[in-house]
């Protein structure tokens, strides 16, 4: 099996949140979704589980931060320029969008948007080739 990871993401609405990831470019994957839980597709190695507050409880006792704080940010590859401004366009149905400043780098461009549960993504586009040599 090759390597994959499941980003488990606690939402309080179910369908309003795999709207969300749907308008995003996520697919969801029907196998792992019932009515407590939505496994979101980004790639072949990247998954996004939703679930719901009770769901969560059932593998921490550990609180759920409020939807204005954070504590990791998600960064998400995309394939140009555009892809990007795209992603965090659709962060505006039902996210914010551009929750930090644009960041131009030339060779890198990103941009930080946040889910319906605050919960950050920072989709972005990077061109190896162009890396300023030391």
């Amino acid at each position: 099996m090759s390597r994959m990871i499941f980003v488990n993401l606690p939402v309080k609405d179910l369908k309003t949140s795999m709207a969300f990831y749907t308008a995003l470019g996520f697919t969801n994957n029907p196998h792992f979704t019932d009515d407590t839980a939505a496994c979101m597709v980004w790639s072949k190695a990247i998954n996004v589980m939703l679930l719901t507050h009770d769901k969560w409880r059932q593998f921490t006792n550990r609180p759920i931060p409020a939807t204005t704080s954070s504590e990791v940010m998600l960064a998400l590859s995309c394939d140009s320029r555009e892809a990007v401004d795209a992603m965090n366009n659709a962060a505006k149905q039902g996210g914010t969008a551009d929750i930090n400043p644009v960041q131009d780098l030339g060779f890198m461009y990103s941009r930080a948007l946040t889910d319906p549960d605050g919960h950050i993504w920072e989709p972005f586009w990077m061109d190896p080739a162009a890396i300023p040599g030391e």
